[in-house]
This record gives structure tokens, C-alpha cells and sequence, in this order.
């Protein structure tokens, strides 16, 4: 029997290679903070002192999310710190659906062994991410599990809090028959649908050589970050009423507008109202995919969908659009049973 003596690090994890990244992200960390954190990194729990003052009647949203596996094609392009931003949004853009101001986020990072360049830059990238979305990142884990991953293989979720007044919820219960759709473009697909992504790229030539127009590289399309929305939807919602946020993941368009509908109402699209991204044109060409499959898979060019009062349509998109974010009428409530019809 072998009686020499091993350790941790003879094991797979290298206790000294997470210290030396909690040193690296830092000061990224440092760079989201807000007030109200009274104490982030390092501690066993992190502290945030939220500000009962600003509300009547305040009540935490919370979401969790990852990234598919559009972490596959980040690792094999490299896009370790874009991938950190598409993980705040897609938990963010699920809280800002409620109406919640984001205010704090963690991340949970797996992998089989630790390359502390490529966690520093995914750490980067979701705080990155948390300044756009105005949150603090206040704390996480870094799980080094060799024999559950292997060497190179990590895996990503995220976990954020915000808060919202009571009487200011976004639950789509005021949604009325004649209220307005506006639609919220999308900066690609987002973090949705990559599995068939992946499975279109089998059938290309060289995709990181393919060019989609005007410069635009296909694998930059398709890992562009996911677009956070949380600045434009805060400035709007204190601007005019806003009836329903519906956050386009999973599904596409038919699964997730009528999430935010009330029995009795259904959402009528416009497809020539909004422009679709060329990454779309040129995956449905190449995969050869229905226009029913690109719509339930993918978000085809609007990130999320709004309902507005039929009267406040043109100062929604002009508050929008004044915080760079496009966006379209695309279509209107009427009567029916709840769902979404695209025309």
C-alpha cells in the first residue's frame, strides 16, 4: 500500500490558485458596489443593508439563472469575460421584468481545475455586467471539482435580488384589451437557444471566418452579450404605467409574452415591424429551421416585450430610445383566449 502523504492539491484542488484569484478580481468587485453593501468578499455571508426608507412597502425579487450552453462556444472562442455579462443579465433582466431595481448579485463558478486567468476574466465580465445593471456584486463561490469536471470545463450561475414597492409591481394585471406592445431589441440571442446554435455550426465551413455584413463576424453575432435592460425599464416605469414585461428566453416569443397576460387577452405581434438580426436569417437559412421553430426557439430580435397604455406609446420609445435601447410598437392587446398570435 502507498503510505505517501498527499494533499488537497495532489488531489486536483489548488487552495493557493483561489486565493491568488480572489486577489486578481478585486478590484472589479470593488467597482460595483453600492452603499448600502456593508461587507462583500471574504466573509461567510455578505451584508446588505436594504433602504426601507425609499419604500412603502418594500418586497425582494429574486432570480437565478445560467447560460446554456452557449458556454460551450464562449470556451472555444474565447469570450470568457462576454459570457460573465450574459450571466448577470439573464438573471437581472428576469428581476427588472417584475419592476425591480437589481440590487445585488452572486455568482456560483465550477470547473475541473482552476485557470485563474480564465475565472479572472469571466469574474471580470460579471462585474462588468453588474455596473451596467446597477447592482453590487457582493459575494460568490469557486468550486474546483476535478473528476465532476474535466480539466478546462467550468460552469457558470448567477443569483440576483432587487426590490420593488408593493404597489409598483409589474404582474401584468392591469393589462388591458387596446394597450400597445412595444418590443425591446435584442442585441443576438442573447443566452437562448445554442444548442441548436451549435448544431447549425456543424454544418459551416470555418464559422469563425463567416461574415454576416458590414463587418460583422458570425461568431461575434452569436456571442454578442445578452443586452441588460435594467437602466431603460427603471427610467420608463418612473416615467409612465408599464402593464407587463415579458422577459423573450426559453421559447421564444409564443411561451413567454403570455406569461405576463391576464385570462381574457391575447398579445397580436407584428413581424414587419421589428428588423431581424442577420445571425437570425443566416441560422434559419443554414439549419434549414421553420419559421414556427426560429420563433420558439429563439427571440428573434426583441429581448424583451412591454405592454403600455395604447395612449403612451410614442413617450415609451422616446424614453427608450433615449437610453440606447431601440425599440418598436409591435403589436396590441385585444380579446381572446391568453397567448400570443405573430402575424
Amino acid at each position: 500500500m502507498d503510505k505517501s502523504r498527499l494533499t488537497y492539491k495532489d488531489a486536483g484542488v489548488d487552495i493557493d490558485a483561489g486565493s491568488r484569484l480572489v486577489e486578481r478580481i478585486g478590484p472589479a468587485v470593488a467597482a460595483t458596489q453600492r452603499p448600502e453593501v456593508l461587507a462583500g468578499l471574504g466573509g461567510f455571508g455578505s451584508l446588505f443593508a436594504l433602504d426601507t426608507a425609499r419604500y412603502q412597502e418594500p418586497v425582494l425579487v429574486a432570480g437565478t439563472d445560467g447560460v446554456g450552453t452557449k458556454l460551450l462556444l464562449a470556451r472555444e472562442y474565447g469570450a470568457d469575460e462576454r459570457i460573465g455579462i450574459d450571466l448577470v443579465a439573464m438573471c437581472v433582466n428576469d428581476v427588472i421584468a417584475q419592476g425591480a431595481e437589481p440590487l445585488f448579485f452572486l455568482d456560483y463558478f465550477a470547473c475541473g481545475a482552476l485557470d485563474v486567468d480564465q475565472a479572472a476574466s469571466v469574474v471580470t465580465g460579471i462585474a462588468q455586467g453588474c455596473r451596467i445593471a446597477g447592482c453590487a456584486l457582493i459575494g460568490g463561490e469557486t468550486a474546483e471539482m476535478p473528476g465532476m469536471y474535466a480539466r478546462g470545463d467550468y460552469d457558470l450561475a448567477g443569483f440576483c435580488v432587487g426590490a420593488v414597492d408593493r404597489a409598483a409591481i409589474i404582474d401584468g394585471s392591469r393589462i388591458a384589451v387596446g394597450d400597445t406592445l412595444i418590443g425591446l431589441g435584442a442585441s443576438g440571442p442573447h443566452a437562448n437557444g445554442f444548442s441548436l446554435v451549435r448544431r447549425i455550426l456543424e454544418r459551416a465551413d470555418n464559422p469563425a471566418a463567416i461574415e454576416l455584413g458590414h463587418g460583422i463576424r458570425l461568431t461575434d453575432a452569436l456571442l454578442e452579450p445578452t443586452r441588460i435592460y435594467a437602466a431603460a425599464i427603471l427610467a420608463l416605469s418612473a416615467a409612465l404605467e408599464v402593464r407587463g414585461i415579458a422577459h423573450i428566453t426559453g421559447g421564444g416569443l409564443p411561451e413567454n409574452v403570455p406569461r405576463m397576460l391576464p385570462e381574457g387577452c391575447v398579445a397580436r405581434l407584428f413581424q414587419d415591424r421589428w428588423p431581424c438580426p442577420p445571425v437570425f436569417e443566416w441560422l434559419q437559412a443554414t439549419g434549414n429551421v421553420s419559421d414556427e421553430e426560429m420563433l420558439r426557439t429563439f427571440n428573434c430580435g426583441l429581448g424583451m416585450v412591454l405592454v403600455v397604455p395604447r395612449g403612451s406609446a410614442e413617450q415609451a420609445l422616446q424614453v427608450l430610445r433615449q437610453n440606447d435601447v431601440d425599440a418598436w410598437q409591435v403589436g396590441r392587446i385585444e380579446a381572446g383566449e391568453r397567448g400570443t398570435q405573430i402575424a
